[in-house]
Parts: C-alpha cells; sequence; structure tokens
C-alpha cells in the first residue's frame, strides 16, 4: 500500500510538472509596462504617423515586436484598466463603466475594483517581484479596497481620480495614501506639470529596485486632454510647424481660475503643437526608460512593453483627423469600431524577443496577466478570459493558443456591443433603447475600416455573432447592461 501511494504521489507530481512545464521552466523577467492615455494607433511614426516625432518608440519597435492587431479592453480609461489588471474582458471584469467622475469635497475617485478582485500586481507579488504604479488610477477613491495600494502595489504615485487627472497642474498627487501638494499649483498658477514628477518616481523606482525582480505599470496620462504642454524646446517646434484654424475655447470652468472645475480642460490656441508636443514629451520619457534601463545593466532581463488605452479622443480641441490618429481604421475614442480599441503594442526585451519583428497574432489586455503569469511561473486560479501570448513573444508562434472570440461592451451613447472573431466584426449599437437591434457585420480581412455591413449576405454569421453576445458576459449589479 506504501508503495503504490508513494506511485501515485510521485505520478501526481510528474502530472502537475508536466502540465506547468513552461511556468517552471519560464525566466523571470523585469516587466515595465507603459500605458498612454488616449493615443491612437496611427499616433507614432512605427505604425506610420509623419507629423508627430516619436524617435524613442520607433526605436523600441525595431528592437523588438510590433504587434498589429492587439486591442484594448475598453474604449475608455476605467474599464479598460480593470480589463487589464483582471484578465477579463468588460463581459466580466468588475469595472465596466467610468463610473462617478465627481470631485466631492472629501472625497476624489472612481467606484472602487472590489478587494476579491485578483489583479496583475497580485499575481506579481505571488511570484515575489517587487511592484509600482505610477500615473493615473481611477479604480477607487484614496484608502477605498480598489486603491492601487491594496490591489497588489508595493508603491503608488500619481493621479488617484481620473477627472482630476484631466489637468496636467493639480494642487496634489497621491503617494500611497500620502497627499502631496504641488507647491506652486493652485487653481490659477502653473508651476509643476504633473507628469514630469510622476516620470521622475517611476524611474526611481526602477533604480531602487535594479538588483531584484520588479513590474513598474506606468500608466502617463499622456496625451489625454487637456491639451497643455510645458513651453519648452518640444512645444515651439511645433508651434513653428502647425496652423491652428480651430483654437479650442473652453466653456465655464474649464479655464484655470477660482471657478475651474477639475473635470474640464482649458482653453487652447494652439491644440495641435500642443498635442504633438504631449506625444513627443511621452515619447522621451520612453526613452528615458529606454536609457535607465541600459545603464543599470538590466536590459536583457527587463521586458518593456508599450501601448495605449484605448483609440485616440478628440476633446480638448484635439484634432484626430489632421494627425489621421486612428491610421486606417474607423473610428475615435467611444466607439466600438476598430479605431476605438485597436491600439499600438510593442514588446522588446533583447535575447528573448527577436527585433525588428512583427506580429499578426490577435491578442487584447486581457492577455497581459495570463502571459506574465506564465512568465514568472505563477498558476492563476481566478477566472480569467485572456490567453498567454508569450509563446509570440519568444517565437513559438506553433504553440501559441488563439482565441475563439473577443468581446467588448461598452456603456455611455446608447450602449454598445463589439465580437470579433476571426476576421468577421460585429459591431451593435443603441442597445439600451433597442436591445434587437440589427448587428453590423464586417470582413476585416479586406474592409478594415469597416465600411461595408455584409450582415445581410451572411445571416449565420449574424446569428453566431448574436450568441456569443448573449452568452459572452454576466450581468452585474453596479454595471447594468440591459
Amino acid at each position: 500500500m506504501k508503495t503504490l501511494k508513494l506511485i501515485s504521489i510521485t505520478s501526481t507530481a510528474l502530472c502537475l510538472y508536466s502540465c506547468n512545464e513552461k511556468k517552471v521552466i519560464a525566466e523571470k523577467y523585469n516587466v515595465i509596462y507603459i500605458l498612454a492615455d488616449d493615443l491612437g494607433y496611427g499616433d507614432l511614426g512605427c505604425y506610420g504617423q509623419s507629423k508627430i516625432s516619436t524617435p524613442n518608440i520607433d526605436s523600441l519597435a525595431k528592437q523588438g515586436m510590433l504587434f498589429t492587431q492587439h486591442y484594448s479592453g475598453c474604449t475608455v480609461s476605467a474599464p479598460s484598466r480593470s480589463s487589464l489588471l483582471t484578465g477579463q474582458h468588460t463581459g466580466h471584469t468588475p469595472i465596466r463603466g467610468n463610473k462617478g467622475g465627481e470631485v466631492a469635497s472629501e472625497e476624489e475617485g472612481q467606484y472602487p475594483l472590489p478587494a476579491n478582485a485578483y489583479t496583475l500586481a497580485e499575481m506579481f507579488k505571488e511570484a515575489k517581484y517587487s511592484t509600482g504604479a505610477f500615473g493615473k488610477w481611477g479604480l477607487g477613491h484614496p484608502a477605498s479596497e480598489g486603491d492601487p495600494t491594496k490591489q497588489g502595489f508595493d508603491e503608488f504615485f500619481g493621479y488617484n481620480c481620473q477627472a482630476q487627472a484631466h489637468r496636467y497642474y493639480p494642487t496634489h498627487l497621491w503617494h500611497n495614501l500620502q497627499k502631496i501638494q504641488l507647491i506652486g499649483n493652485d487653481k490659477t498658477n502653473k508651476t509643476v506639470y504633473a507628469q514630469d514628477i510622476i516620470h521622475k518616481r517611476a524611474l526611481e523606482f526602477i533604480t531602487k529596485n535594479k538588483n531584484r525582480n520588479f513590474f513598474a505599470f506606468l500608466p502617463y496620462t499622456l496625451p489625454h486632454a487637456e491639451l497643455l504642454a510645458p513651453n519648452d524646446s518640444i512645444l515651439l517646434r511645433y508651434l513653428k510647424l502647425f496652423d491652428e484654424p480651430k483654437p479650442y475655447i473652453a466653456p465655464k470652468g474649464g479655464d484655470y481660475g477660482n471657478e475651474m472645475n477639475y473635470a474640464s480642460y482649458c482653453s487652447q490656441i494652439a491644440p495641435r503643437a500642443h498635442f504633438a508636443a504631449m506625444v513627443t514629451r511621452l515619447d522621451r520619457y520612453v526613452g528615458d526608460v529606454m536609457k535607465l534601463v541600459d545603464s543599470l545593466g538590466i536590459k536583457e532581463k527587463t521586458i518593456i512593453v508599450f501601448t495605449s488605452d484605448n483609440g485616440p479622443h478628440a476633446e480638448g480641441g484635439a484634432d484626430p483627423d489632421f494627425f489621421q490618429s486612428s491610421g486606417k481604421l474607423r473610428g475615435t475614442k467611444r466607439d466600438l469600431y476598430e479605431g476605438g480599441i485597436r491600439v499600438p503594442m510593442i514588446a522588446s526585451c533583447p535575447g528573448l524577443i527577436a527585433a525588428g519583428t512583427k506580429s499578426v497574432h490577435i491578442s487584447a489586455f486581457w492577455d497581459i496577466l495570463p502571459t506574465f503569469a506564465e512568465m514568472t511561473g505563477v498558476l492563476v486560479k481566478s477566472p480569467m478570459d485572456g490567453k498567454s501570448f508569450y509563446p509570440t513573444l519568444i517565437g513559438n508562434i506553433d504553440s501559441q493558443k488563439k482565441h475563439d472570440f473577443l468581446y467588448w461592451e461598452f456603456h455611455e451613447q446608447g450602449g454598445k456591443i463589439a465580437v470579433r472573431k476571426g476576421n468577421w466584426k460585429a459591431v451593435k449599437r443603441n442597445i439600451l433603447s433597442d436591445p434587437m437591434a440589427a448587428i453590423e457585420l464586417y470582413d476585416l480581412s479586406n474592409d478594415i475600416h469597416e465600411d461595408n455591413n455584409v450582415a445581410v449576405n451572411n445571416p449565420d454569421i449574424v446569428q453566431e455573432m448574436e450568441q456569443i453576445m448573449k452568452n459572452a458576459r454576466i450581468e452585474s449589479e453596479v454595471f447594468p447592461f440591459q
């Protein structure tokens, strides 16, 4: 009996090792995940942008892998970030909309990510990583269960509230649970550009953790409106370069002053120049990260990922048509057409990810958690919708698992749902007022701009998409969608 029991235990152990062999043998790399805010698929030089200079991000792409079919979690901030952190699409992730956002007298921030959510940061903590987040949070007001310090991050510095993150000269930021006053900034005076100090803290975190594994989450606010860049050489260049036919005039409360409303945007006589300067400033931040990692001698053990939380915005005077910010895609932020959810994504790590490569693998934000769980060897027990694309990163495409479908829902503008299955893309709009609204169907293999609705000619595909839309989600009491 003892012999049989020993054989049973040994067999079980071998099975566990075999089933998780990749997790056992995968090396642990540092991860720096840089998340731009409202940066479009076409806003980078390596994705076809010609008016805005992004040499560092373009260099990152040359050193690594550029993804052409990567998708955000949603088409606005909070649900997209919830999807990223939980490995679940918007039919399952806890935060499915920009709920809240009002800056109350004693509280700021959005509806909190629940305490029982299993996050990307918690996964890295399980793998013994040091974890830090620097930038915009938007998933729970300070000290709530959704606060970043209660969702797996050892250190947080930045905007807790995404409404306050509309301003680049706020009165304060947060370091963990401590409010940090920015001396010289009030509703009238603008002295400290918040993005610069957030970026500085991010570099300090990387330096401090150079001798151990770390996960640095850098959700910078650039180039989200308001359109406002420091008056430096970057801005001066673009002020000389562009005509400005449409100055942006803010409504009451938009401009800095005693009546300023944080959730609004300031007036801007040169919106094109400021938008371009903000993108180039973000590019310089990426260059700083790249140089620092190289100088610390950790370049070959650090994966740098760069992406955006959704498509380009048209707010505060932004002109996505002028910059062709969506590239060849249809739509912008708040659309579930490709331009609202397909985003740039670059991953680089010398020796691990082949330089100068492109991937057509279809992936989404909810794949990030399982990808790095495979790399670190963490066996995630929490339900996820994602599939690891670690095989793609290391060039092992024969073992890459593919999605049966991708799913999105958006609760504003009448309610929208989208599904991608293979090259088929289905979009349903105005479902809150008309649950039986007709499905639009597009064949992305020959209609990347989603111009030709072929639903009438493909009733079987439409029926299949309808069933996916019904079955891919569970109802949420907090974010009802019916």
